[in-house]
């Protein structure tokens, strides 16, 4: 039977529905080694890619198989990298069990993105990829020389260099990234998956360009109409696109 309560306002409190933005990790594997591998090989150099994000696990890769991860230690793995895991989504009931007893909570509703579809000269993704940058935050300046073995990450928002990025040195940006002297080291912009974010620079000599986890290296030769000078870098075709360089008009 049902009761209803007297009808006066809670003066100390209130409840109300939200929503949280996160990130999700589909795990692939229960070899926490080849994890904490490949993890250190993404994201090791880029120690601010994640700012304590809530993280949802999500085992449906895992479920058909009967291995159960070692939860206590996947979860300090995870940390160690920034993200909080805070639910789990998917796998068997021996799985869903182990990441209960961990402190995690089932989140069977959790709505996650669909993977994009594989291609060419792309690295592993990101877990998830960030929405679009939030309004009205500034891009960063950088108004000294990047020398080799620095690296610069501009999260949520543009980069601005105004002076050269050396061979070695490394910019970082969840949106575009603008270099208004010679780009002579690697430029990643979307990193987190903004595939409008876009790269523009007075003089294109990078070491690797990267836009969304599509990236092209100095391995393969740029065009001539655009190597060493004014150039913008985009992705055509979104999540399944290409890299395409156009040159820049200047007077």
């Amino acid at each position: 039977m049902s009761v209803a309560l007297a009808g006066r306002a809670p003066a100390t409190f209130e409840i109300k529905s939200a929503t949280l933005p996160l990130v999700a990790l589909l795990l692939k594997t229960a070899d926490l080694a080849a994890l904490a591998e490949e993890l250190q090989a993404r994201f090791g150099d880029i120690p601010d890619f994640f700012d304590h994000d809530p993280l949802v696990l999500d085992l449906a890769p895992l479920q058909a198989e009967a291995v159960v991860p070692d939860f206590p230690a996947l979860l300090e793995l995870l940390r160690s990298f920034r993200v909080l895991p805070i639910a789990v989504r998917g796998g068997s009931e021996a799985q869903q069990a182990a990441a209960r007893a961990a402190g995690l909570v089932p989140a069977a509703d959790a709505v996650i993105a669909a993977p994009r579809a594989p291609r060419a000269a792309t690295p592993a993704a990101a877990p998830a990829p960030a929405p679009a940058l939030p309004p009205g935050l500034g891009a960063l300046v950088i108004d000294r020389p990047l020398r080799s073995g620095q690296q610069v990450y501009a999260r949520g928002r543009d980069l601005v260099v105004m002076s050269m990025v050396n061979a070695g040195a490394e910019v970082i940006a969840d949106g575009s990234i603008h270099v208004y002297a010679p780009l002579r080291g690697k430029a990643i912009a979307g990193a987190r998956g903004n595939d409008e974010a876009r790269i523009l620079t007075l003089c294109l000599e990078p070491e690797l360009v990267s836009i969304a986890g599509v990236y092209r290296t100095s391995d393969i030769a740029l065009p001539a109409e655009v190597l060493g000078k004014p150039t913008q870098v985009r992705l055509v075709g979104g999540a399944g696109g290409k890299l395409v360089m156009d040159p820049l008009q200047t007077r």
